[in-house]
């Protein structure tokens, strides 16, 4: 069975409009902020820490509002697919009645901060990646 990952991610004052509705590009950080989350402790539990990566591709479905009364939201994250290189991570919030608000794929690659290019997955962070392993 997969490690589905989940982190809470607070609604910030700022976030939204005169409304009380959150911006959607808002989705995106709070996309990060859990990816970010996932792959730091994930990784500590191994004895390993993140290489770099960066985002190759992203696309998200907005399903609900988020509104100010909306969090704390929860993020779940899980894979879909780990490569040598790349590896591509869903993330599905939700409000906190559990609604579904938002859900996002983002393509990631590994890289190489000196050569500027890709570079392949270190063990450590394949053995996550892949206990968290859900195909699409």
């Amino acid at each position: 069975m997969s490690d589905v990952f989940t982190c809470e991610v607070q609604v910030r004052w700022g976030d939204s409009d005169r409304l009380g509705h959150v911006n959607n590009t808002r989705y995106a950080e709070y996309m990060q902020e859990a990816r970010i989350q996932f792959l730091t402790s994930k990784l500590a539990a191994h004895g390993g820490r993140p290489g770099y990566v960066v985002v190759r591709k992203m696309s998200i479905e907005f399903l609900k509002p988020v509104t100010d009364r909306s969090g704390p939201l929860n993020v779940e994250i899980f894979t879909t697919h780990v490569g040598t290189s790349s590896f591509t991570v869903r993330h599905v919030v939700r409000d906190n009645t559990g609604a579904e608000c938002a859900s996002g794929d983002a393509l990631m690659v590994g890289f190489d901060t000196v050569s500027e290019k890709s570079r392949p997955l270190a063990d450590s962070e394949r053995l996550v990646l892949e206990a968290a392993l859900v195909p699409a």
